[in-house]
């Protein structure tokens, strides 16, 4: 089998859920043979390690390990799913605090054992706070870490095509931007299904507020149906994230990256993004005064994420970032 690179590939939380289905994911894409389960739950990793061993994939070398420096040691790609996953009646935000420390303790990791890293792809919640902690933490550089956002736009697209009974993939420009959680801004402007503004379809004032309360409440009605939070589709998005990174096909739905301009100021964010081999770039939102109201609500809403995890001494304040990270 051709792989599309030979270099190491990090799955951090490879015991749960998301870890495995992420790791089948890179095997059955053909991303790279060399993969690295990591866990700090030795019997769900080796569960894991021995179903990817009877799935027999030609000239994969996977291994599995829960020492740190094992795992961290050597790696180019990093995917990160170990965080404390979400239950039913819980928000994004209420992981804040504990998942948090896990992202600074796997920040720290990668610049003890493998600084030269080449993308990081952070998706434990809220993973706009857990994402800017583990940049803080680790040393990189903006464009080498990223969070997925994904799944609020894929989620839009989909309610869209139902509510017009179209294949998904005929529904264009379905985007939410700012943060990944219940303040994301869900745009509609840029939408188009088959081709057709959305503007021109007839959707009603009140269908769309309910597509829009649909969208973000998308991971618990996920997590209402099946008794737990979401794990092929964040699998397969994140591995989709990193497959970009590693030369493979672009990766264009909006990601969390680190955003620091006149507008938007130090933090991770869902914005229009690319991901390619040389990391992630962004350009601004374009949308109409309302919905830019909504990303600058949204803005604001992970700022204050921001200031928390400062106040519990995770992070330090703004102004003394670069004592760990020369890079922001």
């Amino acid at each position: 089998m051709k792989y599309l690179t030979n270099e190491k590939l990090v799955i951090v939380g490879a015991g749960g859920m998301i870890g495995s289905n992420m790791a089948q994911s890179v095997l059955m894409l053909g991303l790279t043979p060399n993969v690295c389960l990591y866990d700090i739950y030795e019997p769900g990793l080796k569960g894991v390690l021995g179903e990817i061993d009877h799935c027999a994939f030609e000239g994969a070398n996977v291994t599995a390990t829960i020492d740190p420096a094992e795992a961290f040691t050597g790696a180019k790609y990093i995917i990160s799913s170990g965080g404390a996953p979400r239950k039913e009646g819980m928000t994004r935000e209420d992981l804040l605090k504990g998942n948090c420390q896990i992202a600074a303790e796997f920040g720290d990791n990668i610049k003890k054992y493998c600084p030269d890293v080449k993308h990081v792809v952070v998706i434990f919640n809220p993973a706009d706070v857990t994402a800017l902690t583990a940049l803080i933490h680790s040393g990189l550089k903006p464009n080498q870490l990223t969070s997925l956002a994904a799944l609020d736009s894929t989620r839009l697209q989909e309610a869209l095509a139902q509510e017009f009974g179209v294949q998904q993939c005929k529904v264009t420009g379905a985007h939410t931007y700012g943060g990944h959680g219940e303040a994301m801004a869900v745009f509609a402007s840029q939408v188009k299904i088959d081709g057709k503004p959305l503007a021109e379809c007839g959707l009603s004032a009140e269908k769309w507020e309910t597509i829009k309360h649909n969208t973000v409440q998308g991971g618990s009605n996920i997590i209402k149906l099946r008794g737990r939070s979401s794990f092929q589709s964040p699998a397969y998005q994140a591995v989709k994230m990193i497959e970009a990174a590693m030369g493979g096909g672009k990766f264009t739905w909006p990601a969390g990256c680190y955003v620091n301009n006149a507008v938007f100021q130090n933090v991770m964010m869902a914005m229009p993004t690319t991901i390619d081999k040389t990391g992630v770039h962004f350009t601004a939102p374009k949308g109409t005064a309302e919905e830019m109201a909504a990303l600058k609500a949204s803005y604001e809403h992970l700022c204050k994420m921001r200031d928390e995890i400062v106040t519990l001494g995770i992070v330090p304040p703004v102004a003394d970032w670069k004592t760990l990270n020369p890079n922001l």
